[in-house]
C-alpha cells in the first residue's frame, strides 16, 4: 500500500549549515505521528517542509505518490503553539475566513446561499471543538485553551487530510492541556485525519501518537558541528492500547502535580 506521505533522502541546507540529512520516512494515512528531539534539531523545519513553506535542498517529498506542491493547499492544515487567530474578527468570522478565501478567491466574501452554507459548516465545527456558545466573542475574550480550540477549528473547517501541529499545547496549563488531548484524539478519530505533531513533552508524544519519531544527529564533529544534520534516529510504532495506558499515566501524574 502506498504511503500517504513519503520522504526520500531529504536534506535541508542553509549555506554551509546542514539542518536535516538523509531523512527517509513513510507516513501512513490516519496515523498520529509524534515527533520529539532536542531543541534546534530540525523538528519544526521538517514540519515546514510538509506544510510546503520550505523546499528540500535535496531529495523528494511525495503526497499520494506525487510531488508535494510547494504551496500549502486545503489538504494540509496547521496549528502553532501561539494562537494563529485574527484579533479583530469574532470567533465565527475567524473560522469563516478560510472558507471565504477558498470559495470566493477574487472578493474574499460569500453571499446568499453560499454564505449560509459556509456559516452552517462553521457552526458545526465550533460545536465540534466546544465553542458553540462563543461565536460572537472576540479572541481577547477567550482563555488560552479556547483560543487554541479556535485555531484548531480554523484548520479543520477546511477539511484537510493532514493536520500539522507545532507544539500546540505547550503554552497551556496542565488541566487545559489534558482537555485538549482528549479533543484532538476525538477529532483525529472522527474525521479520519493524519496528524503529525512536534512536541517536547515525551508523555504527550507517547500518550497521543500511534508512532513516535526522534529527530536528532547521528554523528557530530565538535570542530564543525554545522556540517552534520539531523535525521530520524528512533522510529517506534505504538499499540493504541499502550498509548492509552501512557495517556492515563500522564493524566494521573498531572493530577498529582495539581494537588501538590
Amino acid at each position: 500500500m502506498t504511503a500517504l506521505l513519503s520522504l526520500h533522502n531529504v536534506w535541508v541546507e542553509y549555506g554551509d549549515k546542514i539542518v536535516l540529512e538523509r531523512v527517509d520516512l513513510e507516513i501512513a494515512e490516519r496515523s498520529f505521528v509524534s515527533i520529539v528531539g532536542p531543541s534546534g534539531a530540525g523538528k519544526s523545519t521538517l514540519l515546514r517542509l510538509l506544510l510546503g513553506q520550505e523546499a528540500p535542498t535535496r531529495g523528494r517529498i511525495l503526497l499520494d505518490g506525487a510531488p508535494l506542491k510547494p504551496e500549502c493547499g486545503p489538504d494540509r492544515g496547521v496549528v502553532f503553539q501561539r494562537y494563529s487567530v485574527f484579533p479583530h474578527l469574532d470567533v465565527r468570522r475567524n473560522v469563516l475566513f478560510g472558507l471565504e478565501c477558498t470559495r470566493a478567491p477574487l472578493t474574499g466574501r460569500l453571499f446568499g446561499a453560499a454564505r449560509r452554507a459556509a456559516l452552517a459548516e462553521v457552526d458545526a465545527m465550533l460545536a465540534a471543538v466546544g465553542l458553540a456558545d462563543s461565536g460572537d466573542a472576540y479572541p481577547a475574550q477567550l482563555s488560552g485553551g479556547m483560543q487554541q480550540r479556535l485555531a484548531i477549528a480554523q484548520a479543520l473547517v477546511m477539511r484537510p487530510r493532514i493536520l500539522l501541529l507545532d507544539e500546540p499545547f505547550g503554552a497551556l496549563d496542565p488541566g487545559i492541556r489534558r482537555d485538549m488531548h482528549a479533543l484532538i484524539t476525538r477529532l483525529w478519530r472522527e474525521q479520519g485525519l493524519t496528524i503529525i505533531m512536534v512536541t517536547h513533552d515525551i508523555a504527550e508524544a507517547f500518550g497521543l501518537g500511534t508512532r513516535v519519531l526522534t529527530i536528532d544527529k547521528r554523528r557530530n564533529d565538535p570542530q564543525a558541528p554545522h556540517r552534520y544534520g539531523a535525521t530520524a534516529v528512533y522510529d517506534l510504532t505504538l499499540d493504541r492500547r499502550v498509548a492509552a495506558e501512557s495517556r492515563s499515566a500522564a493524566s494521573i501524574t498531572i493530577d498529582e502535580n495539581d494537588n501538590n
